[in-house]
């Protein structure tokens, strides 16, 4: 799969676009012991991956990859480099809610910043938080974002970070990966109340504009115990 994925560039030198039978041609030229059967399940896989797109019935072309690199803004980059300050030996994200409204029909009326940070460091960021911020919750429940949350600006909330989470960094600050705040978004449904109407179309947007790595995206759904959901959500809404 992997040498595949390094030649298929080379195939769309002289054409944007071409036909399956074409491109089919091209690879055996350069892998003539590849079946067919070989040859179809590796161009599926390619396209998953978001490598080559197929704009038509039969018709492959190379697919334009974005990377998802979302505005970390000054606010969240003040309060990640609080933290970090003071604990420096401590594993965790920051993120904010408003980074999925791009991939939905309906904007939330509301976005909160999310810490993500390991479970014994918990209660030691949400007091530290407390001394700076005026509304700092540690893991609500939905009785709390009814009560509270939700008839407030401005919040803080902080949750305990899964292990092997996909973790990236921008700005020298630590986010969250596409593929982590997707499959969360199927678990932690207070959260992404606003999302949980919008599951299909959120994938599909996201699938189209982004790269996204399903095999991450799987290994951190086995972790959450969400891979049979993860995998039905994902076929219907790239059917």
């Amino acid at each position: 799969m992997n040498i595949l994925q390094s030649h298929i560039k080379s195939y769309f030198k002289e054409s944007e676009k071409l036909s399956k039978e074409e491109l089919v041609s091209m690879i055996k030229r350069d892998f003539p012991e590849w079946s067919d059967n070989t040859i179809n399940s590796y161009l599926s896989r390619l396209k998953n991956e978001g490598n080559i797109s197929s704009p038509a019935r039969g018709i492959y072309e190379l697919q334009e990859v974005q990377i998802f690199q979302p505005n970390v803004s000054a606010n969240l980059k003040k309060i990640y480099s609080r933290i970090s300050k003071d604990y420096p030996y401590i594993k965790f994200c920051i993120w904010d809610t408003s980074w999925l409204n791009g991939f939905m029909i309906h904007q939330p009326f509301k976005n909160f910043t999310v810490i993500e940070v390991e479970k014994d460091a918990s209660e030691s960021i949400f007091s530290f938080l407390n001394d700076y911020y005026k509304f700092v919750f540690l893991n609500p429940d939905s009785e709390i974002f009814d009560r509270y949350i939700n008839n407030l600006d401005h919040v803080i909330i902080i949750k305990n970070l899964v292990s092997e989470a996909p973790l990236m960094e921008i700005s020298k600050t630590t986010i969250p990966t596409l593929e982590k705040l997707l499959v969360d978004m199927l678990i932690d449904t207070e959260l992404f109340s606003a999302q949980q109407n919008e599951l299909h179309f959120i994938i599909k947007t996201a699938s189209e504009k982004f790269s996204l790595n399903k095999l991450k995206m799987k290994r951190y759904a086995v972790r959450r115990n969400r891979e049979s959901k993860l995998d039905k959500l994902m076929n219907i809404s790239l059917a």
